[in-house]
């Protein structure tokens, strides 16, 4: 096994001091970052598949996550050192009058799995500041979660808010959670409807692989 594979099932084992050692190594041999980036992320994209098809769930998902930022720390910073620009950015967050984060932070782990910049705004977060962040940020996505019935209309809002301000067509809006469907997604004029995390993560890649 070479070190990329090491890499990869490492992150896939949620082993986290294993995955920084074999980074650490690979690195040290002299292998491209890039490349090791790519056996990080190749770990996660593994886990997200089988998160997708059940047959693994939560727990493992996290533990991969954990695994995964920790061979992130050491590559980071030398990617950034390297004026290497990640594959896309994007923003997430739950909206307003919702408290709800389990969902969006698996969402999140997997789009930092699939080599996004993610910048997360948190729970109950107002439209306003979706935009705004979106803006600062030039970001391309801008994922949006809810998990109440009650505040899926805040959705809109978001895109409401992007129409009035001239800029709806700078960013993709993916929107997921457990009252949201596709037929929701396309009401409110949302881009994309996202049914659980690797498929968010899937939609992203594809998008980063179309640009």
């Amino acid at each position: 096994m070479n070190s990329f594979e090491k890499i990869s099932e490492a992150v896939q084992g949620g082993q986290a001091p294993e995955v920084k050692q074999h980074v650490q190594q690979a690195i040290d041999e002299g292998n491209d970052v890039n490349d090791v980036l790519d056996a990080l992320l190749d770990g996660m994209s593994i886990i997200g598949k089988k998160f997708k098809n059940n047959e693994i769930f939560v727990p493992e998902v996290l533990i991969a996550a954990r695994a995964l930022n920790g061979g992130l720390d050491i590559v980071k910073p030398i990617l950034t050192k390297s004026g290497i620009e990640p594959k896309g950015k994007a923003i997430i967050g739950t909206v307003e009058g919702d408290l709800h984060d389990i969902g969006k932070n698996l969402v999140k782990m997997m789009l930092v799995g699939a080599g996004l910049e993610i910048t997360d705004l948190g729970v109950d977060v107002p439209a306003e500041r979706f935009v705004e962040e979106a803006i600062e940020k030039n970001v391309q996505i801008i994922c949006i979660s809810a998990l109440l019935t009650t505040t899926m209309d805040k959705m809109k809002e978001i895109i409401d808010v992007l129409e009035n301000r001239g800029v709806r067509d700078q960013f993709t809006v993916m929107v997921g959670g457990a009252p949201v469907n596709a037929e929701f997604a396309e009401k409110i004029g949302a881009d994309y409807y996202a049914a659980d995390a690797a498929t968010a993560a899937e939609i992203a890649q594809k998008l980063h692989q179309e640009d």
